[in-house]
């Protein structure tokens, strides 16, 4: 066994829960026994299938409003029979698409007023006619048996997958007026248990009970074009892809019952590259991918969350968060949704008991600055393409947004950027969700990140005699709250913060000289960003420099202790 430590940004990551204020209390979730998450959420709202009498339901949650929910709670009803699954738009929060035992597809959307009403007294809410439920704004035809899972294209607009019971996959275009499939992917002869599409959407990868691996081209549909044995117990088996790579990994059981987490070639699904026994529990694993190359893992009945980092084609095993309270479901939200102020690169939520609990998981940093070696661009809430272009061959790369300011970066592909301004790093108030109409096209995307995607100046409209003076970047504030510090302090850590003040004093030179003239506003511009850049370079380094600090003083401690 190796004495030396592998170095790792994330070897660090905690998970911490929300305060008890904080979480979403008296929720009564459905006790279905098909394979779900159970919850689904992203900036704006959490989504949890709901045990309600009289057909199926789901309860959206606005994130904002904590606490414990009044017994008689605005549900969205529509289904005949158990809600199975949801899923959220990736670029309109207030557009959720639910799955249900009676065969069908819900197309919902949610708006603020729905829950006004829950502000009012109870004499002011009998006149306001009481708590009303919400209504789907249309239905798609999912087939004569269940639909088990349904999810939204990751690159074009009003794209869904839903998995039917007549083992099929369905691709349907819900901005279009019928509700027919677009592309059917069939093959399966048994139920489907979990899929997930590529990092542009052209593959979708699917599990199934029939204890195979099938891959599909989401243009053609029809059989699969790679399929191959998977893992040999029939319980439930989960797939999720790994981002920007072409590989994926898959969680399930042994023909022992062992829980088992896999990692495959997207491009050859002849065998895993690697294979981990993770215990002998009984519960299904749930597993999640973060851009930071960091996987999930959520067992159903478990209290803890593990993660590991996949780095050359290796799954490094990092920590776990503990809890003694068992989860029946968990769902991330979109990475564009973090607060990247506190270093957080995770935000779960957990379902437990009559409860969803918010975690967050963060890395510790004594830097204030923005951390963008631990904070990639994440796909943001502008499509790339419509659902027109995707079906007629149209292929695209994500657009992404920054964390930091909320401006358009180019993705890694082809794709066309986002729109790019200067937003502030503080994301405003999300916009409340348009009324409910039959329009999909009308409905605005939008997004609830913490570095949200800026909207088109209007002052770009109007020819200016000069530019704006750029803004002089805010040196940090004394934390009120100090953050989690790293285990052993070092001397890096003081040159980092003697290093701040020193950039910040050197940022506001430029700026107020382009105060004073407004023909230096470019030449400040470009030196505000050579500064920005070498104070990220020079963070960068520092923290390379802890970790191998970190790692030496490890290694010397396992000589000694080898030595003695």
């Amino acid at each position: 066994m190796s004495r030396f430590v592998r170095p790792s940004k994330y070897r660090h990551v905690y998970g911490t829960a929300a305060r008890k204020e904080d979480f979403y209390d008296n929720i009564k979730v459905s006790n279905n026994a098909w394979d779900t998450n159970l919850v689904a959420g992203n900036g704006r709202f959490v989504s949890v299938n709901w045990a309600a009498s009289g057909g199926g339901a789901f309860a959206l949650i606005p994130v904002a409003r904590t606490g414990k929910l009044p017994d008689i709670y605005p549900l969205c009803r529509g289904h005949s029979a158990s809600v199975l699954d949801t899923a959220f738009s990736p670029f309109d929060d207030a557009f959720v698409a639910s799955a249900s035992d009676d065969g069908t597809v819900g197309l919902w959307r949610a708006n603020e007023e729905d829950w006004s009403v829950l502000d009012l007294s109870e004499k002011e809410r009998e006149k306001a006619g009481g708590v009303k439920d919400l209504q789907p704004l249309r239905k798609l035809h999912g087939g004569g048996r269940k639909v088990g899972q349904v999810l939204f294209h990751p690159v074009a607009n009003h794209v869904l997958a839903a998995a039917t019971g007549d083992h099929v996959i369905k691709l349907y275009d819900v901005e279009a007026g019928g509700d027919g499939a677009q592309v059917e992917m069939t093959g399966f002869s048994d139920s489907i248990q979990s899929l997930a599409f590529d990092w542009t959407g052209t593959t979708l990868v699917a599990t199934c009970r029939d204890r195979k691996l099938r891959t599909f081209d989401t243009r053609k549909g029809g059989k699969a074009v790679q399929e191959a044995e998977s893992h040999g117990g029939i319980k439930g088996a989960r797939v999720a892809w790994c981002g920007q790579l072409d590989r994926f990994i898959t969680t399930g059981f042994s023909k022992m019952s062992d829980r088992q987490l896999f990692l495959w070639d997207s491009t050859n699904i002849s065998k895993p590259l690697k294979q981990i026994v993770l215990d002998s529990s009984s519960g299904v694993i749930m597993p999640f991918w973060s851009d930071n190359n960091i996987c999930f893992l959520a067992g159903k009945g478990d209290g803890n969350i593990r993660y590991y980092e996949l780095e050359n084609d290796e799954l490094h095993y990092l920590t776990e968060y503990k809890s003694t309270e068992p989860q029946r479901g968990l769902t991330f939200v979109p990475r564009r949704a973090l607060n990247a102020d506190e270093n957080e690169i995770a935000r779960a939520y957990k379902v437990t008991g009559n409860m969803v609990q918010p975690i967050s998981f963060l890395v510790p940093r004594r830097a204030e600055s923005f951390q963008s070696d631990i904070f990639p661009p994440a796909p943001s809430s502008k499509p790339a393409l419509s659902a027109a272009e995707f079906f007629a061959g149209k292929t695209a790369q994500p657009n992404l947004v920054s964390l930091e300011d909320g401006s358009g970066v180019k993705s890694s592909g082809a794709a066309p950027s986002a729109a790019s301004a200067g937003a502030p790093r503080s994301a405003p108030a999300p916009a409340s969700a348009p009324a409910a109409t039959a329009s999909f096209a009308s409905a605005p995307s939008n997004s609830t990140s913490a570095a949200a995607a800026p909207a088109p100046a209007s002052a770009a409209a109007a020819p200016a005699a000069q530019p704006a003076p750029a803004p002089a970047p805010k040196a940090p504030e004394p934390a009120t709250q100090q953050r989690a510090a790293s285990p052993q302090k070092s001397t890096f850590a003081a040159l980092r913060e003697n290093g701040h003040a020193a950039s910040a004093a050197a940022a506001s030179a430029p700026a107020s000289a382009a105060a004073a003239s407004g023909a230096g506003d470019a030449e400040a511009r470009k030196e505000l960003e050579k500064l920005k850049r070498q104070l990220a370079e020079r963070d960068a380094r520092i923290r390379e420099l802890e970790v191998e600090n970190e790692r030496l003083r490890t290694n010397q401690q396992r000589v000694r202790e080898a030595l003695m």
